[in-house]
């Protein structure tokens, strides 16, 4: 039989990416990680990392037992909350979601978690197919998608719409062209090029695509995009979720563009999940934050639909 602290501290390592990160998870030292790791190898046979300077990367034995640790975690944690009873106040939950629907979720999952102290939250920005993966590893409980994933070991929920919007400082004039927007600059981001032309294309005939843009700041951080542009810097593409939580919202302008392009928002969770009220609480937060999101779409004469799979 395997050794099931081994395990876990090789499951954490595997999640964490760092045996000082898992070390700190497990309050242990990284030494004690780097042991434990050891001997389970001894006891598996075989490598089950390969380092990498820092980092490291799974063989495929390695892989193997990851998913086992993974099935191994998501069994005893089901048992245990079963014994427990149904407690919606009780246990943990792990959600993913892009990092603008994170910006808005976030503050609503910090007050439902107040007032339950026995209830443990994860909140993890991440790429789309991060959270598919995660969903159906049993690493995230509920997972917030721009597309229906199609997979029938999913259950995939359609829970409203985003906005995809143009942004600019407030009192800008509106940009009669691309060349306006160029002449202003661009403030890039990881998922910048692929929302611009989700957006710009159906708006700008001359759109050069995303790619072409002419960059005047670049950025990864989600809660620093608006910043530059509310300081008078440039223009950006974001998601509605990514302006509404931004601080500097009230220096902020969306410019009306003649289409109005949307991402659809599709909650998922592993279909042989039990439903518990733990989780029926999240999604109904989930479900308040996507249906703030639709009420803040303007109406327009036209729609285009996006099922884009960016970060953002």
């Amino acid at each position: 039989m395997l050794n099931a602290t081994w395990l876990e501290t090789f499951r954490i390592l595997c999640r964490t990416g760092s045996a000082t990160r898992a070390a700190r998870m497990l309050n242990m030292t990284q030494p004690g990680v780097s042991q434990h790791l050891r001997k389970l190898e001894g006891q598996a046979g075989t490598e089950l990392v390969l380092r990498q300077g820092k980092g490291f990367v799974l063989t495929e034995a390695g892989d193997r037992l990851r998913r086992l640790a993974e099935d191994r975690h998501r069994q005893e944690r089901d048992l245990i909350e079963g014994l427990r009873g149904d407690d919606p106040d009780r246990g943990t939950l792990a959600i993913a979601c892009s990092g603008s629907f994170a910006l808005m979720l976030g503050p609503r999952l910090i007050a439902h978690a107040a007032t339950r102290p026995g209830l443990g939250i994860t909140l993890e920005a991440a790429p789309q197919p991060t959270i598919t993966e995660g969903v159906l590893s049993g690493r995230f409980d509920l997972g917030i998608l721009h597309a229906d994933p199609q997979n029938p070991r999913l259950t995939a929920t359609a829970i409203g719409q985003e906005e995809l919007c143009l942004v600019m400082p407030k009192g800008a004039p509106p940009p009669t062209g691309i060349d306006d927007l160029q002449d202003r600059g661009f403030v890039g981001h990881p998922d910048g090029p692929a929302l611009a032309d989700l957006l710009l294309g159906p708006n700008f005939d001359d759109h050069p695509g995303g790619d072409r843009l002419r960059i005047r700041v670049h950025l990864n951080q989600i809660g620093q995009i608006p910043l530059p542009i509310a300081a008078g810097i440039g223009w950006t593409v974001l998601p509605r979720s990514g302006i509404e939580a931004s601080p500097a919202r009230d220096r902020l302008a969306i410019c009306p563009l003649p289409v109005h392009v949307r991402q659809p928002l599709w909650l998922i969770t592993l279909a042989a999940r039990p439903t518990t009220s733990r989780l029926e609480a999240a999604a109904g937060l989930i479900g308040e934050t996507a249906a703030l999101l639709d009420q803040t779409v303007s109406k327009y004469s036209s729609t285009v639909s996006s099922s884009d799979s960016s970060a953002m």
